[in-house]
């Protein structure tokens, strides 16, 4: 049986250095150069920026186009001045408004931007969501 969890998740990206670059502005920091995809350790999982040809390529489809969108990749915060300072983070290091936070329907408060490569981040306070101290969230 396949444990229910995620150990890495991998970006296509149009140009590696420009989005090492873009998640370095938001402080994150690169735990190897490799040739060819950069990786980031996350809490208890990690990152990979991969060109989108190569990519395509290593997952055996070589022609096909990636695109992006169509995943939302989320971070929480315990506060909603944590969430308007996470936003505004990344617009400083390069991201694009796609909505600015705000309370939503479902009780919480949420912002979405997009990296350099068109990947959606969201950035979330939910009040029925506790999260641990190292920021870690475990479902209620």
């Amino acid at each position: 049986m396949t444990p229910q969890r995620i150990t890495l998740v991998t970006l296509g990206v149009a140009d590696l250095a420009a989005s090492v670059a873009f998640y370095e502005r938001l402080g994150w920091k690169q735990h190897r150069a490799q040739e060819g995809v950069a990786f980031f350790q996350l809490q208890g999982s990690a990152l990979a920026l991969f060109g989108r040809a190569d990519l395509a390529a290593d997952q055996g489809r070589p022609e096909a186009a990636l695109g992006t969108g169509a995943v939302t990749l989320a971070q929480n915060f315990p506060t909603e001045a944590e969430v308007d300072a996470a936003f505004e983070a990344a617009l400083a290091a390069g991201a694009t408004a796609i909505k600015r936070p705000e309370k939503v329907v479902w009780g919480g408060y949420s912002g979405y931007w997009s990296d350099p490569d068109g990947h959606v981040w969201e950035v979330a306070m939910n009040p029925v969501w506790p999260l641990a101290e190292d920021g870690s969230l475990t479902l209620p």
